[in-house]
C-alpha cells in the first residue's frame, strides 16, 4: 500500500485510490482526482483535526488519539481491509506535510493490525 497526495497526477501503479480524508480537496474536481473510493469515516473526526491543525509538535498525540478513534470504526476499516487485499492501493490525502498527516498514521496503524 501506498500513499500520496491526492493533487498527484494518477498513476496505473497507484491501483485502487483510497481518499481518507474528511473534506474534498479544495480545487479538486472529481473527474481530475480519480478517486475509486473515499472513505470520509476513517478520517479524523473534525474535532482532532482541528486540534492538530497539522503541527508536527502534536504529531505523536496525534497519532495516538487517531488510533482510538480508528479502532472505534471497525466496520469501515473492514471494509478498506477487503479492498486493499484485492491489489495495489494508494491512500490519498490532501495535507500539505506529507510526513505528518491521517495517510501516514492510517497506513501504520494497518501495518499494525494486521491491514
Amino acid at each position: 500500500m501506498k500513499i500520496k497526495r491526492v493533487y498527484e497526477p494518477a498513476a496505473k501503479s497507484d491501483g485502487l485510490r483510497i481518499l481518507v480524508d474528511r473534506l474534498w480537496p479544495r480545487g479538486l474536481s472529481k473527474s481530475k482526482a480519480k478517486i475509486d473510493l473515499w472513505l470520509k469515516e476513517l478520517a479524523p473526526s473534525s474535532e482532532l483535526r482541528k486540534w492538530f491543525g497539522h503541527d508536527p509538535e502534536k504529531w505523536p498525540e496525534f497519532q495516538k488519539r487517531y488510533t482510538k478513534e480508528l479502532r472505534k470504526n471497525k466496520l469501515v476499516l473492514q471494509e478498506l481491509k477487503r479492498k486493499i487485499k484485492t491489489g495495489p492501493a494508494t491512500l490519498l490525502f490532501g495535507a500539505k506535510d506529507a510526513a505528518h498527516n491521517n495517510a501516514v498514521a492510517l497506513k501504520k496503524f494497518l501495518r499494525q493490525h494486521g491491514g
